[in-house]
């Protein structure tokens, strides 16, 4: 019987070609399979580097059908790269499936890092880095994406979000409501890439330059913004955490709701179990 083979999980670049690491570029020209995001993409982008290897398709729609045959294949001494369009596979991105299903089958997974859009926006946003959450994209239907950030209005963490052009008006509008327009914030705008834009400003300011300004819009975006003051994040409003906890419990399970709603307002679970039954209960 062969020895087992190797998932490699490699990152790519988010832009500029140049960040691809040495090591990626060894990996990606060594393995039997290339598990590809976007075959087309990633096939143009690997002809680039004068690298010829098969490619499967793995995306949203069919990577757990997919992952059985992958695991198949390793367990028969395949080395496979994971790669998506840009970036570290799974941050926002398909990956997370296999990468579960290969662990389970106790074979070897291996990192090959690199570029990462949310960590690049961060290191240059010049906000605190001690502590941060990585919210990725925020729900496309506007009510549940303002309840999304309601239940992180008191978060003392630096936020990272990413956000596609068309809704990107919108989700500053609706950050600037949830946070206050004077939060301090980061708007990265197509990174490592020709127009690469830095805008550093307050919610309020952002949110109305991207009303007024087109090319704010233009181009993939990562936000940054400001985690709450400390007396923002310490002061518990009751009635803020009823409206959050009635958000919270129209679309998600009891216990998980209690947990959003306590890690967003710093109040004991216990407390905000009961009255999430209370509410839950009409009380």
């Amino acid at each position: 019987m062969s020895a087992p083979g190797t998932l490699f999980v490699v990152a790519t670049p988010i832009g500029h070609r140049g960040d691809l690491t040495a090591r990626a570029r060894e990996v990606l020209g060594s393995v039997d399979l290339v598990a590809a995001e976007d075959t087309r993409h990633t096939g143009a982008f690997l002809a680039q580097l004068g690298i010829q290897v098969p490619l499967i398709a793995v995306h949203e729609h069919n990577e757990g059908e997919r992952a059985a045959d992958l695991v198949r294949r390793l367990q028969q001494g395949s080395r496979i790269a994971l790669v998506s369009d840009a970036g570290t596979p799974l941050v926002s991105d398909p990956g997370y499936r296999l990468v579960a299903a290969v662990a389970a089958a106790g074979l070897p997974i291996v990192p090959v890092p690199g570029a990462c859009a949310a960590i690049a926006a961060l290191s240059v946003a010049g906000l605190p880095t001690d502590r941060f959450a990585f919210e990725g994209f925020l729900p496309a239907r506007s009510s549940a994406r303002r309840t999304r950030l309601e239940s992180l209005a008191g978060d003392a963490r630096t936020l990272i979000f990413y956000e596609a052009p068309h809704r990107l008006a919108e989700t500053l509008a609706d950050l600037a409501v949830a946070f206050g327009a004077e939060r301090p914030a980061v708007l990265a705008r197509e990174l490592t890439k020709l127009h690469e834009t830095l805008y550093r400003q307050p919610l309020g300011a952002l949110a109305a330059a991207a009303a007024s300004d087109p090319n704010i819009v233009r181009g993939e975006a990562v936000l940054v913004v400001a985690g709450a003051p400390v007396e923002v994040a310490a002061a518990i409003d009751p009635a803020r955490l009823d409206r959050l906890l009635r958000g919270l419990l129209a679309g998600l399970p009891l216990s998980q709701a209690v947990d959003l709603a306590a890690e967003a307002t710093g109040e004991r679970r216990n407390r905000v179990y009961e009255r999430a039954l209370e509410l839950r209960g009409g009380g």
